[in-house]
């Protein structure tokens, strides 16, 4: 009898394992090498707005700040492509946006998206806004290359604060194009550009370490739609001055992104060809050598229980999101770990989309099971855009779109976020950041909201470039997001366990956690001191009301020497 059970159950599981097979291979048809649906096309002509950019609305704003007790992570949203007046401009649309933010003076931040002028047109081109107060306003100023088809936007940032933003064109012949344009001014304005090969879903990256490669420039892309096939990889070793001879990746990774290790590795990851069941990660140690020929390890599978694939719900015609790659440069337990992180239609059941991750502790090399990030159990929700950054002390941030608060019979999504502190072996309970928004509404003659958001984390949060419809249209926006690190109560509370509340804020907030000998200084970014305090509460506040809009430093030094440093946001 225990052998006939047995046999049943083997039975029962070997159905499943087909039946999940079957799904996946199905689901899979839709998506390949020479899959046309998800590729850019130029398929409109150029309408201008309709009401001529004077129709506009109230833009969405959201503040959620943390109390000096509270669990959740607190977070501020602001509209990015607003007319000068700070408005909504209704009847264009904005989706697939990316974000630079400069190491050197945080408040410059510039935002770049695929700019539909008018919703009855798909034709669009390279909006971008900027902002010199740490995302609290947002100039707008129009497109780079006014009337030119342009899609497919990523910035980046060198070590010296330059931006790049790398955008994908499609020429008269209908061969993928892309330039590299680059702003030395925080993103008020942009060169005209440098041709650098390109093709479509291309992606960027930037060395801004102190090694030979500091400041060199990298983009690879899908070699289906490239403008030089077989190969989708380029690079510039002169600061985006000009850039080389395409080049082939062994592994041909698709719909991915890129990151640069402390060493200068350069790391690659995306979809691969020929194979439903894995990713693949790309790895180059001599890319960073100006003049080398550039030389690949063995590509490497990395089991996700789920393959890059398009949102047939919830994002019609665009993908469920890109593979995300990034790597712990902190210093820490952690330091050189590669990280893997994507929305992925799984495997092993029949989810159409979860969050999935895993890491590697040898350069790459070898990677963990995979883990599932976002905490529902069902396996009818919706988690798609997956997005991942590695903040300098470690920590990794993830956010994605939800479909779980969605009433039935609807696809309502919400933006959720979560975060690791221990290299990504636990992660924090998700939380909702967002209201729940319809992602069909505001269609630009095109059934898609872009194929990705982009994030960029600090010490103390994440930068968010996404979009959402809670406009009722398609409209960029940039939150950031503080997540609150809980502290267990059998640690002994020390300086690095302050808080600081409400942030953001008007002028005026509180510290708490000091002693009465704790010296407290504010400065501003630019590093000057402008307003010493000494503690002589345990509760302080503090009123910088009186100074501009912006990001300012608080350092806080304990008696017994220790020095904290967390930042405020001046609204």
């Amino acid at each position: 009898m225990k052998l006939l059970i047995k046999y049943l159950v083997f039975l029962v599981w070997i159905t499943f394992l087909n039946s999940s097979s079957l799904y996946a291979q199905e689901t899979r048809k839709s998506f390949g090498k020479k899959d046309f649906k998800y590729a850019e096309k130029v398929d409109g002509k150029y309408l201008p707005n309709a009401f001529d950019n004077k129709k506009v609305s109230t833009p969405y704003k959201l503040r959620k700040s943390s109390t000096s007790n509270a669990a959740s992570s607190a977070i501020f949203t602001n509209q990015v492509n607003v007319n000068p007046a700070g408005l909504n401009i209704i009847g264009d649309a904005a989706n697939e946006p990316s974000i630079a933010v400069n190491p050197l003076d945080p408040n410059m931040i510039s935002i770049g998206w695929r700019q539909f002028d008018n919703v009855a047109s798909n034709f669009r081109q390279a909006g971008w806004a900027f902002s010199t107060d740490a995302g609290l306003t947002w100039t707008f100023p129009g497109k780079i290359e006014q009337g030119i088809f342009r899609s497919d936007p990523v910035l980046d940032y060198d070590s010296s604060g330059n931006f790049y933003y790398n955008s994908l064109s499609i020429d008269s012949l209908g061969t993928y194009v892309c330039k590299v344009f680059k702003s030395n001014n925080g993103g008020v304005g942009w060169d005209p550009g440098t041709d650098a090969a390109g093709g479509d879903k291309q992606w960027m990256t930037i060395d801004r370490t102190a090694g030979p490669g500091s400041g060199n420039i990298y983009s690879f892309w899908s070699s289906s739609f490239s403008s030089c096939p077989p190969d989708l990889f380029t690079r510039s070793t002169n600061g985006g001055n000009s850039y080389e001879n395409c080049s082939f990746v062994d592994g041909d990774p698709y719909w991915g992104t890129m990151a640069v290790g402390d060493a200068g590795e350069l790391y690659i990851c995306g979809g691969q060809h020929d194979t439903i069941t894995d990713l693949v990660v790309c790895k180059s140690t001599n890319a960073q050598i100006p003049g080398s020929i550039i030389t690949w390890e063995p590509p490497v599978s990395v089991f996700m229980d789920g393959f890059l694939g398009g949102g047939p719900d919830v994002n019609p015609e665009g993908l469920l999101g890109q593979a995300d790659i990034d790597v712990d440069r902190s210093g820490g337990v952690g330091h050189g770990n590669v990280y893997l992180l994507s929305s992925v239609v799984r495997l092993s059941n029949p989810d159409p989309g979860d969050v999935m991750f895993s890491r590697s502790l040898d350069g790459g090399s070898t990677w963990s099971s995979p883990i599932r990030i976002n905490d529902d159990i069902s396996t009818t929700n919706t988690q798609w855009f997956g997005t991942m950054s590695v903040a300098p002390n470690g920590r990794i941030d993830a956010v994605w779109l939800d479909t779980r608060d969605a009433p039935i019979g609807t696809l309502l999504s919400s933006l959720y976020y979560s975060y690791s502190i221990d290299q990504g072996v636990t992660w924090s309970l998700n939380e909702r950041l967002s209201a729940s928004f319809d992602s069909y509404l505001g269609y630009p003659d095109q059934f898609k909201m872009g194929d990705y958001f982009d994030m960029v984390s600090d010490n103390d949060g994440a930068h968010l470039a996404w979009a959402n419809t809670l406009n009722g249209e398609q409209d960029v926006y940039y939150s950031y997001i503080t997540p609150v690190i809980p502290v267990n109560i059998n640690e002994i509370i020390i300086p690095e366990n302050i808080s600081v509340y409400p942030n953001p804020n008007k002028g005026v907030f509180i510290i708490k956690g000091i002693s009465p000998s704790t010296k407290v200084e504010v400065y501003n970014p630019v590093g000057e001191k402008i307003s010493p305090l000494t503690s002589s509460r345990t509760l302080d506040e503090i009123d910088i009301s009186s100074h501009a809009s912006g990001l300012y430093f608080i350092k806080i030094v304990g008696e017994n020497g220790n020095v904290v440093v967390k930042k405020v946001l001046k609204e």
